[in-house]
C-alpha cells in the first residue's frame, strides 16, 4: 500500500467486530482494509500467556462468548467449538433453586426468545418488538420497571435475589432500583445469551474470524493507529511513524463513540464509566471450601458467587457510589481450565494445575482515577480478602509462583482496560448499553450502526445492540453497507 490508498471499506479497529465486518464485506467482493493500532488483532477477544516462563494461555479480558448468533459462524464457516459449562452457578449458603426462580427464568426466556433473532434484523420499534413477545407483563418487567421489582416479586432468598441481581451488574455500576434502567438493559443482555467456553481459549475465536477475514481477501494491518476520521477518509500513522491516508467509500468504526468522537474532531457525550476488577490466577490446585459437603470442582466449575447477596451488592454501590472500595467487595470466580484444559500446557496439566478468572462488581472507574496503581492494589487485597472468607484455606497458598517466586495473579482495573484496550473509562460494552430496538422513529429500519455521515458506520460493542463477544455490531455494519448499494 502506498502513502495514499482506495478502499471500498476500511475499518478502524480490528477487535472481534471489526474482523467480522472485514469478512462480510471482503466475501461480497469489497475490497477492505482493517488498521490495528496494537501489534495483533482481536481487542478484548485474545488469549495471551500473561506470565514469563508459565505455559498457560488466558483469556485475559473477555473470557466468555455471549451472544455469538449461529448465523455468523455458518455464515463465515468458522472452525470453533463452543461448550456449554456443566454446572450453572454455586453460592455458599444459597437454597435451592424454586419455583420463584422458574418464574423469574421464564418470565426471562420468553422475551429473549422473541428479541435475541431480531438482533441480526434492521431494528424494530419499541411496539413492534413488545408484540413479538406477546406478553405485556414480561416485557413491562424487563424493558419499563426496575428489575429490582421483578427480582423481589419473584425470589424471597437474599442470596438467590443477589445470584439473579449480578447479571444486570456486569460492567455496569448500578442499583436494583435505579430509575434510567442501565440494570435492566445489562440484564436483557446476560439473559439473551448463552454464556459458552471458547475451546482452546477466546484467542481461537479471534484466529477463526481473521483467517475467515484474510481468506475473503480482506487486509489487516497491524501498528496503524488511526489519528483522524473524516468524511470518506482515515488518517492513521503507520509502524514507521509516517502518516498515511486511507480514503473509503465506507468508513467503519470498531472502537468506543468516545474515540470515533475525538478522531472526528468533535465533543464526547460525557465519558462512559467501566465497573469491575478482574483478575486472573494460576492456581497449583483449586481450594478448599468451608462447605466439606461441596467440591471444588464442582463449585468453580460454573458461576461461584462470593459475598454476593442482594443486599451485599446494594450495600457494596452506596459505599462505592461514597469514593470507597465496597466491603466485602462481591465477586464472581469459575475455573475455565477445568471445561477446557487445553489452554495449560502438558507439564501445568500433569501438575494438577487450574486457571481462575474472578470478575469484582461494583468498582467504577472514579475509584481508580486518583491513585490507580495504588487503588488498583488496594482493590486486589480486598478481592482476595472476600474470595477468603467462603475458602477453607488462603487462595495464595493455592496460586503458581512463576520461575522468579511471583505469584501468578494478575489485576485489571477500568484504568488498565481504558490504557491497554482503548475502552473509555474501562467500560467494557463501551458505553452504557442502549435497548435492542428502536428508540426513535428515524430508527426503525436501520441497523443500529448509522452516525450522522452516510458513509460513516459503527461495528464496535458501542453499537445498538452491541456488547459482549457477538459479533453482531460487525455484521450489522456489514448488512447496511451492503444493502446500501454504495
Amino acid at each position: 500500500m502506498g502513502p495514499d490508498s482506495r478502499h471500498d471499506a476500511v475499518i478502524v479497529g480490528g477487535g472481534h467486530n471489526g474482523l467480522v465486518a472485514a469478512a462480510y464485506l471482503a466475501r461480497a467482493g469489497r475490497s477492505v482494509l482493517v488498521l490495528e493500532r496494537r501489534d495483533h488483532v482481536g481487542g478484548a477477544a485474545v488469549s495471551e500467556r500473561p506470565w514469563p516462563g508459565v505455559d498457560a494461555r488466558l483469556s485475559r479480558y473477555a473470557y466468555l462468548v455471549s451472544l455469538l448468533p449461529r448465523t455468523i459462524v455458518e455464515e463465515l464457516g468458522l472452525q470453533i467449538e463452543l461448550r456449554r459449562r456443566r454446572i450453572a452457578f454455586h453460592a455458599p449458603g444459597a437454597p435451592p433453586p424454586g419455583a420463584g426462580w422458574k418464574r423469574l427464568y421464564a418470565t426471562c426466556r420468553k422475551v429473549a426468545r422473541a428479541v435475541f433473532p431480531t438482533l441480526t434484523e434492521p431494528l424494530l420499534s419499541a411496539d413492534d418488538l413488545r408484540e413479538r413477545v406477546g406478553d405485556d407483563d414480561a416485557w413491562e418487567a424487563l424493558v419499563e420497571r426496575p428489575i429490582g421489582e421483578l427480582i423481589e416479586d419473584c425470589l424471597h432468598d437474599d442470596t438467590l435475589r443477589g445470584i439473579a441481581l449480578t447479571d444486570a451488574l456486569i460492567g455496569t455500576f448500578a442499583g436494583a432500583h435505579d430509575t434510567d434502567l442501565r440494570q435492566n438493559r445489562c440484564f436483557l443482555y446476560h439473559v439473551l445469551g448463552t454464556w459458552d467456553v471458547p475451546i482452546g481459549g477466546m484467542g481461537v475465536v479471534t484466529d477463526a474470524l481473521r483467517d475467515a477475514a484474510l481468506a475473503a481477501g480482506a487486509e489487516l494491518r497491524c501498528g496503524a493507529e488511526a489519528t483522524a476520521v473524516e468524511p470518506g477518509a482515515v488518517r492513521f500513522a503507520d509502524a514507521a511513524g509516517g502518516e498515511r491516508i486511507a480514503t473509503a467509500e465506507h468508513v467503519l468504526a470498531n472502537v468506543a463513540p468516545a474515540v470515533l468522537d475525538r478522531l472526528r474532531g468533535s465533543s464526547p457525550d460525557p465519558a462512559p464509566e467501566g465497573a469491575q476488577l478482574k483478575v486472573n490466577f494460576l492456581l497449583s490446585r483449586l481450594p478448599r471450601l468451608r462447605d466439606p459437603a461441596v467440591s471444588p470442582e464442582d463449585a468453580f466449575a460454573g458461576t461461584f458467587h462470593v459475598n454476593e447477596g442482594y443486599a451485599q451488592l446494594e450495600a457494596a454501590r452506596g459505599r462505592a457510589a461514597a469514593g470507597e472500595l465496597p466491603e466485602p467487595i462481591p465477586c464472581e470466580v469459575y475455573c475455565h481450565s477445568l471445561t477446557d484444559p487445553s489452554i495449560l500446557g502438558p507439564e501445568l496439566r500433569d501438575a494438577g494445575a487450574q486457571t481462575l478468572t474472578c470478575f469484582a462488581l461494583q468498582l467504577p472507574a472514579r475509584l481508580f482515577a486518583g491513585d490507580p496503581d495504588g487503588t488498583r492494589e488496594r482493590a486486589l487485597e480486598a478481592t482476595l480478602a472476600s474470595l477468603d472468607s467462603v475458602l477453607a484455606e488462603p487462595i495464595l497458598d493455592c496460586t503458581w509462583v512463576d520461575p522468579e517466586g511471583r505469584p501468578c495473579i494478575e489485576a485489571r482495573t477500568p484504568s488498565d482496560l481504558e490504557s491497554e484496550l482503548g475502552l473509555p473509562g474501562g467500560n467494557i460494552f463501551h458505553r452504557d448499553l442502549s435497548w435492542p430496538f428502536a428508540e426513535r422513529e428515524e430508527e426503525v429500519g436501520t441497523w443500529g450502526v448509522e452516525t450522522d455521515d452516510p458513509g460513516l458506520l459503527l461495528c464496535g460493542a458501542g453499537a445498538r445492540r452491541g456488547g459482549g463477544v457477538s459479533g453482531i455490531p460487525g455484521r450489522n455494519a456489514a448488512q447496511a453497507v451492503l444493502r446500501s448499494g454504495a
